[in-house]
């Protein structure tokens, strides 16, 4: 055996004869070729197609001593030492990195993790655990991880098994993960990467980027990726419903002069700022423009919590808001937002120290809880049309990709065609960037500097991607057509 060869020990050896035998289905002792990427798989080495393909042209020849066209236990398990070891498993991930358009890197920063320090917030942590703690706290499959310690570093640990996590998807975006699919009990090594993968799936397929993260990563902890994970879950599940489609109350925030359709375009963000706002006016108090600076002194949140506290029902006590103490002042605060059950996310210093990220939290959390929103009448929400399921996994697919800026709306997103030039090179498409006209558009001539990008998107489609795209122009882009502008996604998803 070669010196760079790993050696393999009896639990692997093991775990490699259950994945063996699973792949087995006839039980005749051997594989064939076409059971080998499912091999893979099993082993906790998943491969893409072509690199299975060249597995069985290249290596699969050399492992099968016997050449009888087939492969025996002992063999594989040769071949997996081959594939563990340091040389030939750096090569196969920078193939898979290369064919799949993942960076090498070791988490969702953009800097490199080689000999890289990555830091992770003890605020994120602690309210991230909180909230695991409250909403999965009746579930029985993960009553041996909960309630969590914030003290240490449970939370990181917590994902190892996978099951957590994929509770965590479902709470945010129901029925994602099929329950039945789930390793509950006697796990092993390949039950859990077999929950982990389930899981990063499951987080792309509701818009998650997750491809700088592995099995692997959330099996060891890794703080950064476990963190940047959850989050974008969290996320997800407090935004589901901020949107016109599934919640008409929200038209009462459209302004003077405003469209439905202007109002439609607005990011959940956008539209919690706006929420705020609405009901900051009607308190007759200065309105906000973020969630980090503009509320350290927590007097714009007392004002919203009496707003949109149930009448009657609820009282808020102001005898906190004179306060000269910032601290005390956001204790007391957070004490008021505790009687309508709505603690979450945010400790004393997080809003004094403007954390944006908990704040956003808090206050999606506060609008889910008491929207605090009346239906308008006169409008004809017939027409409004709700995102398609074919919509939404087109929009999922493209931020799973970590596009930038994020994609809240699959045709207005688009208008400008920066997101259709990262997904061209995603496909490996080149895109002249000298060519690109970017943000920010002015006033005056923006429209036009957005036509010339759509205009050459096709032109890319066309002439380099060899889409079909007749009968589409830059315009039809632009004017967010629905029918065209999903010719294009659909040819860039599939290739």
């Amino acid at each position: 055996m070669a010196n760079n060869t790993i050696t393999i020990s009896r639990d692997e050896l093991a775990d490699l004869k259950e994945a063996f035998d699973k792949v087995d289905i006839d039980n005749s002792g051997y594989i064939n070729d076409y059971e080998l990427q499912e091999l893979f798989k099993e082993a906790n080495l998943p491969l893409p197609g072509y690199k299975v393909r060249d597995i069985i042209e290249k290596i699969f020849a050399a492992a099968d001593r016997n050449k009888d066209g087939k492969i025996d236990f002992e063999e594989f398990v040769s071949l997996v030492q081959e594939q563990k070891s340091k040389d030939v498993s750096r090569t196969f991930r920078k193939s898979i990195n290369r064919r799949m358009g993942i960076t090498a890197i070791g988490g969702t920063s953009s800097i490199s993790s080689q000999g890289t320090q990555h830091s992770y917030s003890d605020e994120e942590k602690v309210a991230f655990a909180n909230w695991i703690n409250k909403t999965l706290k009746d579930d029985p499959d993960v009553k041996h991880l909960l309630p969590m310690n914030t003290d240490n570093n449970s939370l990181f640990t917590s994902l190892r098994d996978g099951i957590l996590l994929c509770k965590m998807i479902n709470f945010a975006q129901p029925d994602t993960v099929d329950e039945r699919a789930i390793n509950k009990t006697k796990l092993t090594a390949f039950t859990i990467s077999e929950n982990i993968n389930l899981a990063l799936n499951s987080a792309s397929a509701i818009g998650c980027t997750v491809v700088n993260i592995g099995a692997q990563d959330l099996k060891e902890g890794k703080p950064h990726l476990v963190l940047g994970l959850l989050w974008q879950i969290i996320k997800a599940g407090l935004f589901a419903d901020i949107e016109i489609s599934k919640n008409e109350a929200l038209i009462a925030l459209l302004k003077d002069g405003e469209t439905l359709e202007q109002l439609m375009k607005l990011s959940p963000e956008e539209l919690l700022l706006r929420w705020v706002n609405y009901h900051l006016t009607n308190a007759q108090w200065p309105n906000i423009n973020n969630f980090s600076h503009d509320i350290k002194d927590s007097k714009a949140y007392y004002h919203l919590l009496r707003e949109i506290a149930p009448k009657g029902d609820v009282f808020i006590d102001f005898s906190g808001f004179h306060e000269t103490n910032d601290l005390k002042r956001a204790h007391c605060m957070l004490q008021q937002a505790e009687k309508l059950g709505c603690r979450q996310f945010v400790s004393p210093s997080d809003v004094v120290s403007g954390n944006p990220k908990l704040n956003l939290a808090f206050v999606a959390n506060l609008f889910n809880m008491y929207p605090a929103l009346h239906k308008v009448d006169g409008f004809d929400l017939n027409h409004i049309e709700g995102e398609t399921n074919e919509e939404r996994t087109f929009r999922n697919w493209m931020n799973s990709l970590g596009v930038n800026p994020y994609v809240n709306h699959l045709y207005s997103d688009l208008t400008d065609a920066l997101v259709i030039f990262q997904l061209y090179e995603r496909i490996r498409q080149p895109v002249s960037w000298d060519r690109v006209n970017k943000p920010p558009f002015s006033a005056l001539g923006g429209h036009m500097k957005k036509i010339e990008n759509c205009n050459y998107a096709v032109e890319i489609g066309r002439s380099k991607a060899r889409f079909s795209l007749v009968g589409i122009c830059g315009h039809d882009l632009h004017e967010g057509n629905r029918t065209l502008t999903l010719a294009l996604v659909w040819q860039l998803m599939r290739s």
